[in-house]
């Protein structure tokens, strides 16, 4: 295969594409491609990751973990030279999943492997006792009347399916916000899920069954896909499954945590304005959080620091968020966006890495129409990394939604979602799981991104400010926007 150098890559992209003459200066286009191919041999990123994971591990929202990393993040920019280094105070939940028992008792008695969904209830010491009802859709359970489901227990069970954009997490991550409401609505007792997740491990993944305002009233658990055909087969069999289950799952007061943020401050006229790199620093508490959010973590913090090393300051302000408790309510997402609305229309872009450390495979975007020949200019950089041009619908993810919803373009990265949804939100979560060559293409692709964002005249519009209401469980709609969101 024939390389291009990187002091003729510049030269050679700028003359194969007229767009990139006017969009993206030379000098723009040839530090991205040094940045970009560094990045490649580079080692900062898995550093951090290791460092968060090893010495920090579990972060949950309010938890000793969470106040840890929040330290952790504030001493890890400030040694790595970043400027204006702070926290933005968020109020959190502090959800304790303490322990959990699942059994069959009949027809077959057999243990079940199970966890707790963020934010369940726990049971009596007693525990629950009480027959399976089992459906396969949220559509499904709706058609329950309470005559069929008061006093039972409502088993879900939709199989997830591995795939490379992660398209399948959209509505298995609905089942596990919604059902338990719909449930609960028709007298159910408590609901079981088959896990949101692709493992054939037998690990069950747990996850927020929080659907922003509307609390659970009743337990809800998650099974591993081994335990989910086990209950699954004695189902089908024809006889009553009778299903005892035990936890002391609880909530604590709500604690104080933090979006620890660092910037690389733009220099000029454009120095206002922000390019955001955002990531989130909780994590659940069954693994170390490698991959969710960990990677997230390391790559954009190790993209910021290339920049900031290379000694070419960026005209924009590059501003790094690492947020607080998104995977329990985003609430320091929400908080970031109340907190910073009055600057809204000086965020020209947002970035998030929260979809684990496999290989980006693809670019997509949010923004104005006319910025797509821009998009189009920056995607040559990305190409040389095996990156495909997508479309202009990505949401952005979860923690950045709040901004885009009042008018900031957005920028995806899409990473190899195949094996994330095997360990994501597992006890399976851990270093291992991260490749380093992977990793280092991904903070590549991030780095050339956000340079050149940082660093060209022009921006990339603004969109409609988003004020349609949240979504109800009620709804008759069993998926949410596409993953990771």
């Amino acid at each position: 295969m024939t390389r291009l150098i990187p002091g003729l890559a510049a030269c050679c992209l700028l003359a194969a594409t007229p767009v990139l003459a006017q969009s993206i200066p030379a000098d723009v286009a040839a530090q991205a491609i040094l940045l970009r191919d560094q990045a490649l041999r580079d080692t900062i990123a898995y550093e951090l990751v290791e460092s968060l994971t090893m010495e920090i591990g579990p972060r949950p929202a309010g938890s000793a973990g969470d106040k840890a990393a929040v330290a952790w993040a504030v001493q890890m920019m400030t040694g790595l030279g970043f400027e204006n280094v702070r926290t933005e105070e968020v109020t959190v939940p502090h959800w304790d999943r303490g322990s959990i028992e699942a059994d069959i008792v009949s027809p077959y008695p057999q243990l079940l492997h199970a966890t707790s969904l963020g934010g369940s209830p726990g049971t009596s010491d007693a525990g629950i006792e009480a027959q399976i009802v089992r459906v396969t859709s949220l559509n499904e359970l709706r058609a329950l009347s309470a005559a069929e489901l008061s006093g039972r227990i409502a088993y879900i069970d939709h199989q997830m399916l591995p795939s490379k954009d992660g398209a399948g997490y959209s509505k298995a991550s609905r089942i596990r916000s919604c059902g338990h409401y719909i449930a609960a609505e028709r007298g159910a007792l408590a609901t079981l899920i088959r896990s949101a997740g692709t493992s054939h491990h037998r690990f069950a993944h747990t996850g927020s069954m929080l659907n922003r305002d509307i609390p659970p009233t009743i337990p809800g658990i998650a099974l591993a896909n081994a335990d989910a055909d086990l209950l699954t087969y004695q189902v089908l069999g024809g006889e009553p499954v009778t299903v005892q289950l035990k936890s002391s799952a609880r909530h604590h007061a709500k604690e104080k945590s933090a979006n620890v943020v660092g910037e690389i401050p733009g220099r000029g006229e454009l120095a206002n304005e922000v390019v955001l790199l955002a990531a989130h620093l909780d994590s659940w508490d069954l693994g170390t959080g490698a991959i969710d959010d960990g990677a997230g973590v390391a790559i954009v913090t190790a993209a910021a620091k290339m920049i900031l090393d290379s000694g070419s300051a960026p005209h924009r302000t590059i501003r790094v968020v690492l947020f607080a408790n998104e995977e329990f309510g985003l609430d320091g997402a929400e908080q970031y966006e109340e907190n910073h609305r009055a600057a809204v229309n000086d965020h020209v872009i947002g970035l998030e890495a929260d979809s684990g450390a496999g290989r980006v495979w693809r670019f997509r975007s949010r923004v104005a129409d006319d910025s797509l020949e821009l998009l189009d200019a920056m995607h040559v950089f990305l190409e040389p990394l095996g990156i495909e041009r997508g479309d202009n619908n990505t949401t952005g993810g979860a923690d950045l939604s709040p901004m885009r919803k009042a008018g900031m373009p957005v920028l995806s990265l899409s990473h190899d979602s195949s094996k994330y949804f095997h360990f994501h939100h597992t006890a399976d979560d851990t270093l291992d799981k991260i490749d380093r060559a992977d990793l280092n293409q991904s903070v590549a692709a991030y780095v050339t991104a956000a340079y050149i964002a940082a660093n060209i005249e022009a921006d990339f519009g603004r969109l409609t400010p988003d004020t349609r209401p949240k979504r109800s469980c009620s709804a008759e709609d069993d998926t949410w926007a596409s993953f990771p969101d």
